[in-house]
């Protein structure tokens, strides 16, 4: 069969891969490079050039073992990498880090702040309990179950929200409206419901361009810079449209984001494109640094993850994140490299080094419903809808 993949992050390189062992297949990518999210950079620093992943990140054979098996089957080779994970507020003045019990307790002032302590034992109580409730998870959204349950203020804003946030790279207060499903499933899956027996996280030796490489190197028709502009029912085939060129193809598979599959479904398939739009994508904007004034304060709390508000009231302004890759990833620098997602104050500039534009998918209870609903329907005039976003 000839094939239309669109989109080239993970699921639209690894579908073309896989697909380019039986059939004919086209890649279309409005990007003029691969790989969507993973997109790794060279960095000079310090008299040297090096990788540096700048989306796509980290992994576990435990909670990806698709990836894992793809990893093997093209002979990616990994590294050990961690997921620490740090909170800093300016008001209250509070910092802490989950590395060991000394970073919980590195900022002193914790020890004689009672809603520290209140914080902590409804941490305790959160990964007890919350693992009991399937009947209430699969009916509610997460701030209504904090609520129904009485949980703290300091759990919710100084622990729980920001490490939601920083997960699915979206405001704190936007998580409350995510699915306690979803929520509880990824948390289980992942160990952030337990404090031992958690994953080993990995990363790609030498970025993950090398997976895209090898993927890629499969695929003999690829399309650079050419947004796919529309699809519509030619017989038994599907036209698909970007921008001058056209061509027929008995399969298309759209391995893009939400919207803009809806975008390319909009004028012959607008029953479909409609339902995509429940699940939107919001923006995000990553500065690669070396200003380390972007961490917490007390450099022994220094996390892979980072997590900084300008106070512990819940906004809907974008998450700010900063990612130390020298935690992440093998680096041969000292320096620190660190990618800040929305940073709060602008990074010295002389500090610099490069900035990106990424979307991530935005999911509410409804977004359930609306996954189910693609996946009971997918296929349909031979087209194909894939990504991240279904869940």
């Amino acid at each position: 069969m000839r094939i239309a993949v669109v989109g080239s992050g993970i699921s639209g390189l690894s579908a073309a891969w896989l697909l380019s062992q039986r059939h004919q297949v086209t890649l279309f990518e409005a990007e003029n490079r691969l790989g969507g999210h993973t997109h790794t950079v060279d960095l000079k620093l310090d008299g040297k050039t090096f990788p540096v992943d700048t989306g796509f990140l980290v992994f576990n054979h435990r909670t990806y073992p698709e990836l894992t098996r793809l990893f093997a089957t093209l002979g990616v080779e990994t590294v050990a990498s961690e997921m620490s994970f740090s909170v800093r507020l300016d008001q209250p003045d509070l910092e802490w880090a989950g590395n060991s019990l000394g970073t919980v307790f590195g900022q002193r002032a914790n020890l004689a702040r009672p809603a520290f302590w209140h914080m902590l034992r409804d941490i305790l109580r959160f990964n007890r309990e919350v693992v009991r409730e399937p009947a209430r998870a699969s009916s509610m959204a997460l701030g209504d179950y904090l609520k129904a349950r009485g949980y703290g203020k300091p759990f919710i804003e100084w622990y729980l929200l920001p490490m939601a946030a920083a997960i699915w790279s979206c405001p704190a207060a936007q998580m409350l409206g995510f699915p306690l499903s979803s929520f509880v499933t990824f948390c289980h899956n992942h160990g952030l419901l337990q404090v031992t027996n958690r994953p080993q996280w990995r990363t790609v030796k030498g970025g993950g361009r090398e997976y895209v490489k090898k993927l890629a190197s499969a695929i003999g028709d690829i399309h650079l810079g050419q947004p796919v502009k529309s699809l519509r029912p030619r017989g038994d085939k599907v036209e698909l449209v970007s921008g001058s060129v056209s061509g027929l193809y008995d399969q298309v598979v759209l391995a893009c984001h939400s919207d803009q599959s809806s975008d390319i479904l909009a004028h012959h398939y607008p029953a479909q494109s409609k339902l995509l739009r429940h699940i939107p994508y919001q923006p995000n904007r990553a500065v690669l640094h070396s200003d380390a004034s972007m961490l917490p304060r007390r450099k022994n709390l220094w996390a892979a993850w980072n997590y900084q508000s300008g106070h512990s009231k819940l906004s809907e302004r974008p998450v700010a994140v900063h990612y130390l890759i020298n935690r992440l990833q093998p680096l041969p620098t000292d320096t620190p490299v660190i990618v800040s997602l929305n940073p709060l104050q602008e990074p010295d500039p002389a500090m610099v080094h490069g900035e990106f534009h990424y979307s991530h998918p935005v999911f509410s209870h409804q977004a359930v419903g609306i996954q189910r609903q693609i996946a009971a329907a997918n296929g349909f005039d031979g087209i194909w809808l894939a990504g991240a976003w279904l869940g």
